[in-house]
């Protein structure tokens, strides 16, 4: 039996990654503050589709009773996870409704009933006695997805195409964006749960290595992490290796390539993913939702998020039912400053996204909200580009923007490809340091829907002239047949 607990201290620490950017974290008016939990809220606007992948379809209509946990949605693709009701009461309406990403999705309104209600959860289930499919399917049933802001469906990412070899699990608590503060502040509630859930999948994958990856202004948690490896029954006796890797605060050090690149000193190839470099990177919030769905019988309902910025009077960490409004907390509980602020963010406020008002439901990758006044924001118009190339050194993906944007710009949609428009994980630091305020995040996310929407025309096209093919060879007489011969 082994169990090897390292971590790497400050004179010593070289994990990064190469360029990228030294941020203001903004963290103090929330770091170190314990999660609070959201009054009771009279209603929720659960959002139908929180994932990749086919949508749902709504198990549930206007008038029904619902309880807390009890599954209300539900798509029979591959990508999809069931989506569950956060709170006890009666479906007042299914509509369309803005979502975090400014799309209209349709949402189902629960009004709250019985606040005793104890809710309806599945039977625990125990993750080192049950074989990898019911594991994997006790994950999705759960509807667990990345809680980092990616939202892509855990169980997919735990079950790679067979070749794929995996021999490191990284569990994600970096939380490189200014601001948040949620993922240190469950790491410190809930170390137990960040372990379990790490055994867990580790179990699942039969991966033996596993790396709990943070910066350095979260080096106060290592004893808290070595503390819990050491007392996790399942790392003692599973013969696990479980270490904590310290990396230097840099942004975006919480990207799954930049963190696999800092711990592991691979890189994911160009259009690959982490499983092409032998790993699979889990937010800690996400490693903590599939320990309660083993042990609770929990599906993921519930969020932890930071609010703060400077219009947020009280700026707090904070658990909230999903489908939760902002604008329907309690003044008493979360105080906002609608008259100096200038732009709402879901998220952080390099990647995430500005939204019109506060009555937008939080959804299961909902990180963060951030209420910005306007000595926060930057809203300088656009000048021409001035060929400095400070994009091109901060990019943490070692692109060139700059010749991204003029492909976009010329319309040379191919040309922005190969320069690497695929490559980009849109974390804002080419815009953050553009002194001609261009807003090259915005053109790479533009030309990306534009690329989708081209190939989605040329997938039309050519199943419509393979259709067309197949009706005219079905009309063509079959050789013989006018003569009356046989086939």
């Amino acid at each position: 039996m082994t169990l090897r607990i390292k971590w790497l201290r400050i004179p010593e620490m070289v994990n990064t990654f190469k360029r990228g950017l030294k941020l203001p974290t903004r963290k103090h008016a929330t770091e170190g503050k314990a999660v609070e939990l959201v009054p009771s809220p009279g209603q929720v606007v659960i959002p139908v589709n929180q994932h990749f992948g086919a949508p749902n379809a709504c198990l549930v209509k206007a008038g029904d009773r619902v309880r807390r946990g009890q599954k209300i949605a539900e798509g029979a693709g591959l990508m999809t996870v069931p989506v569950h009701a956060s709170i006890s009461g009666v479906v007042k309406k299914i509509e369309m409704r803005t979502q975090a990403n400014n799309a209209e999705g349709l949402c189902v309104v629960i009004d709250a009933g019985d606040a005793g209600d104890a809710g309806e959860f599945m039977p625990a289930l125990d993750p080192f006695s049950c074989s990898k499919e019911e594991a994997l399917g006790r994950i999705r049933e759960a509807g667990i997805l990345g809680m980092g802001g990616a939202g892509f469906p855990s169980h997919v990412k735990l079950s790679p195409p067979p070749g794929k070899v995996i021999d490191v699990i990284i569990a994600d608590g970096a939380e490189c964006e200014p601001y948040l503060t949620t993922d240190e502040a469950v790491m410190t509630e809930k170390p137990h749960l960040l372990i379990r859930g790490l055994t867990i999948v580790m179990k699942i994958t039969g991966v033996k290595r596993a790396v709990i990856g943070m910066e350095d202004n979260k080096k106060n948690l290592i004893p808290l992490m070595e503390r819990e490896i050491r007392l996790n029954g399942e790392a003692r006796n599973g013969n696990l290796d479980i270490t904590v890797g310290l990396c230097r605060t840099r942004y975006p050090q919480g990207g799954e390539k930049m963190l696999i690149t800092a711990l592991t000193g691979r890189e994911v190839p160009s259009g690959g993913l982490p499983m092409d470099a032998g790993c699979i990177v889990q937010n800690v919030g996400t490693l903590i939702a599939i320990a309660e769905a083993f042990d609770l019988g929990k599906p993921l309902i519930d969020r932890d998020l930071t609010v703060s910025g400077g219009a947020c009077r009280t700026p707090k960490n904070i658990r909230a039912p999903i489908g939760a409004l902002l604008s329907r907390m309690p003044v008493e509980f979360m105080d906002v400053d609608l008259e100096h602020t200038a732009k709402i963010l879901f998220g952080g406020p390099m990647m995430g996204n500005a939204v019109p008002h506060l009555d937008i439901p939080i959804q299961k990758n909902t990180s963060g909200i951030i209420l910005m006044t306007a000595a926060e924001t930057l809203a300088d118009p656009e000048g021409p580009c001035i060929r400095c190339a400070r994009c091109i050194r901060s990019c943490s993906c070692r692109l060139s923007p700059v010749i991204m944007n003029d492909s976009l710009n010329a319309g040379d949609l191919d040309y922005a490809v190969t320069a690497g428009l695929l490559d980009c994980i849109e974390c804002g630091s080419c815009t953050y340091v553009c002194p001609a305020r261009i807003k090259l995040v915005q053109r790479f996310r533009v030309g990306k829907q534009r690329l989708r929407a081209r190939q989605a025309l040329e997938k039309a096209a050519a199943a419509q002239q393979v259709s067309g093919a197949g009706s005219q060879t079905a009309v063509q007489p079959a050789p013989g047949a006018a003569s009356g011969r046989g086939a």
